[in-house]
């Protein structure tokens, strides 16, 4: 197989091929990958912002599209032939460790799930079906940036329609976290980013109003807009310490409600007065929008057969695989709502 590999952190991922698929073990699927996603946790394990890395060389990726090509022994949720949903969050099936590749005399790491890869080995519990009707590469968004968006809304913050939300930086995730407010009819929806064309393009998604956190002060504007009281609610996708703070200080007091999806690097720490805490501002992260990937994928889908949810306007660029580095450097730059890296299979994409 072919697969991207990062040697050491802050350097360029290498891009592999004549890598030895492992034999499956108990619970172990093999997936022939179409399209996988890129997401900004790929981009701070590359660049060395988590902080020590105790696995290298290993593999990278965690949301993914593909077909199952073999399944090992106790996988029952899924069968050669299907198409599936690879994610990061743990659903129904077995949890295993991760693979073992080999490289002539190295051994590649990996994790229950990597994706930058043209062939992979993921735990059962990594797998969700993906029914018809949906083309592979908006599949692809189904693993990461929707569920934990979307999810945020619809599982962690579950807001009535006089509820007013904001949402700091607007890529994948914020934009998945738009949509949710918009099913939810949430009487005020506030978008947040340094780019126009995002923020235009959450317009689409269903904001009902927008900032450019580069010509004005956010938290004072928003204010403004809720009459000196803040928000219900705001989301943090942006990735950044002090937009943390930003999101925080935008809720009202006696009630509101901060979430962090955002991957800001380690180094980073977020100051904020204990007092506002008291008096009712709420601070909590999220872990992949408390996603059930079994029961909630499928209701992204349905929704986006309706309609409701515009998928492919998510997709910024597409890449092929041995273009991985100028994907994660275009998601650096902030240029990119949601990139994909293409596999090499032409006859089935």
């Amino acid at each position: 197989m072919k697969a991207a590999v990062l040697y050491e952190t802050g350097k360029p991922l290498v891009v592999e091929d004549g890598i030895e698929v492992p034999a499956l073990q108990p619970g172990q699927v093999l997936v022939k990958v179409a399209y996988s996603g890129v997401c900004r946790s790929q981009l701070m394990e590359v660049k060395g912002k988590r902080g020590e890395d105790a696995y290298l060389p290993h593999l990278l990726g965690h949301e993914a599209s593909g077909w199952v090509i073999e399944t090992g022994t106790e996988v029952t949720k899924t069968k050669p032939g299907d198409k599936v949903v690879l994610t990061w969050i743990k659903g129904e099936g077995v949890d295993c460790k991760g693979a073992k590749y080999k490289l002539g005399n190295t051994t590649l790491n990996s994790g229950g799930v990597t994706t930058f890869s043209n062939y992979t080995v993921v735990s059962e519990n990594r797998c969700v079906s993906l029914e018809e009707g949906v083309p592979m590469d908006l599949a692809a968004l189904l693993g990461c940036a929707i569920p934990t968006g979307a999810g945020i809304v619809f599982n962690t913050l579950c807001p009535d329609k006089e509820a007013s939300i904001v949402v700091f930086g607007v890529g994948g995730i914020g934009l998945s976290a738009i949509f949710g407010a918009k099913i939810h009819e949430c009487s005020r929806i506030i978008a947040v980013d340094i780019e126009d064309e995002k923020l235009e393009m959450a317009k689409e998604f269903g904001a009902t109003d927008i900032i450019n956190c580069l010509m004005e002060d956010p938290v004072k504007r928003i204010y403004q807009m809720t009459g000196g009281q803040g928000v219900d609610y705001s989301i943090e996708a942006a990735g950044k310490a002090e937009v943390i703070e930003s999101a925080f200080e935008s809720t009202k007091y006696n009630g509101g409600r901060c979430i962090i999806a955002g991957h800001p690097d380690c180094n980073e720490r977020i100051k904020i007065d204990p007092f506002d805490l008291i008096r009712g501002r709420r601070i909590e992260g999220s872990w992949g929008g408390e996603c059930k990937p079994d029961r909630d994928i499928p209701m992204y889908v349905k929704y986006h057969k309706e309609g409701k949810f515009l998928l492919e306007r998510m997709i910024s660029q597409i890449f092929p695989l041995e273009e991985i580095n100028q994907a994660l450097s275009e998601l650096e730059n902030g240029r990119a709502n949601r990139i994909l890296i293409r596999m090499d299979h032409p006859q089935e994409i």
